[in-house]
């Protein structure tokens, strides 16, 4: 463990300390890893190698920290609640997941949806993506920012900040809008109902946005931040390798809102690929994502294989 500095740029002191794999893989001994191969499979992303030992020494204590720290938030609400003499029922532990396309972030909640649910106190887990909360296509077309999908303009913000705060304060039940990438829209009619859950786990890219002057940001109503972290460049490979598979896997589909990228060859698919990349992503990544790691309270980075090789923790 070393308290070199973690996550941001620069040198000299830093309110995070950064613990390397292997002392990470330490902190939670003895316990079992829940999920079958079959299951590792289907909650890995597109091209994202995902094993048994990956879950045992990056994402169980990451969960186990994560069901501390949620419990201890729940045990505190009640000692509060004791001191004000009010009576008032627990909320949810929320957590956002965020960080760049490509890099692995959804597949990161998926886990700690499936490993939260695992550990006894909290046994309800919902997984919240905020690609529900985009502009429709028709709405970022009228602005003349649909090639900007993705950054923060291109999200109705306010939507989901009522989202968080309603699930947040306890509502019996709240909604969230339904995404397709398929579509690469919103569907209209459809919908994610959240009921009470002991832990939400909202991810995206610009989760950990700061508010804007004077205002409220989604991300103030989070109790844990996660950022999944990696050199630009890998992620940019990443991402033009994802995009390839598509070509024999979601983009066959003639139902495809890229279906037209599917009969390209390798190197047009890599051409194509490294545009938007370029064009769209990186910007997004260094103008938007980037600066939010700072706000994490932790953060996974990964080598240019999509292991973790560290955490940095914020300092409590």
């Amino acid at each position: 463990m070393s308290d070199r500095p973690a996550a941001h740029g620069g040198h000299g002191p830093s309110p995070f300390v950064e613990i390397e794999r292997a002392r990470w893989a330490e902190l939670a001994p003895g316990t079992p890893q829940p999920l079958e191969p079959t299951e590792l499979h289907r909650l890995a992303g597109l091209g994202e190698p995902l094993d048994e030992r990956e879950v045992s020494e990056v994402y169980l204590p990451l969960s186990r920290l994560l069901n501390l720290y949620a419990t201890g938030a729940r045990q505190l609400h009640g000692r509060t609640s004791a001191f004000l003499r009010t009576a008032s029922d627990t909320t949810p532990f929320v957590i956002g997941v965020a960080g760049s396309v490509a890099v692995g972030k959804s597949t990161v909640a998926r886990l700690l949806r499936e490993l939260l649910a695992r550990w006894d106190d909290t046994p309800q887990v919902e997984l919240v993506p905020t690609d529900g909360f985009l502009l429709p296509n028709a709405e970022l077309e009228r602005r003349g920012i649909l090639e900007k999908k993705g950054f923060p303009e291109s999200y109705d913000r306010r939507a989901l900040l009522r989202f968080v705060t309603a699930v947040k304060s306890g509502a019996a039940e709240v909604r969230a809008p339904f995404y397709s990438h398929e579509r690469y829209d919103i569907v209209p009619d459809a919908e994610i109902v959240v009921r009470r859950p002991d832990v939400l786990i909202i991810e995206g890219l610009n989760v950990l946005q700061p508010p804007a002057r004077n205002g409220l940001a989604v991300s103030d109503l989070f109790d844990f931040g996660v950022y999944v972290d990696a050199r630009t460049q890998d992620i940019a490979e990443w991402y033009v390798r994802r995009f390839q598979r598509l070509q024999t896997a979601a983009f066959s589909s003639p139902r495809s809102y890229f279906h037209r990228f599917a009969s390209l060859g390798p190197a047009e698919a890599r051409e194509a690929a490294l545009g938007f990349w370029t064009s769209i992503n990186e910007p997004n990544l260094r103008e938007n994502i980037l600066p939010t790691r700072s706000r994490a309270t932790l953060v996974l980075r990964k080598s240019d294989d999509h292991t973790v090789r560290s955490v940095a923790l914020r300092k409590i």
